[in-house]
């Protein structure tokens, strides 16, 4: 996987990049919520759900790993 540099120059932006790498975490892995949500199994929806949500935990600290302060 090549890595992306992307300059934040504010809270907004960074903001904004967040988002965006969240809707695309949901993109690439919301199928499988939506798969737990049809067959209605609450166990396997919690957990497929807390799994989404630890991939996006996990790339906005790994974010954080890279902001550097530029003051």
């Amino acid at each position: 996987m090549e890595t992306e540099t992307l300059i934040i120059n504010s809270r907004e932006d960074f903001a904004q990049w967040a988002m965006d790498r969240a809707n695309d975490i949901i993109v690439e892995q919301g199928s499988s919520l939506a798969t737990a949500a049809r067959i209605g199994d609450e166990s396997q929806i919690a957990d497929v759900a807390n799994a989404l949500g630890q991939t996006i935990v996990d790339a906005l600290l790994d974010a954080f790993d890279y902001l550097v302060d530029t003051d």
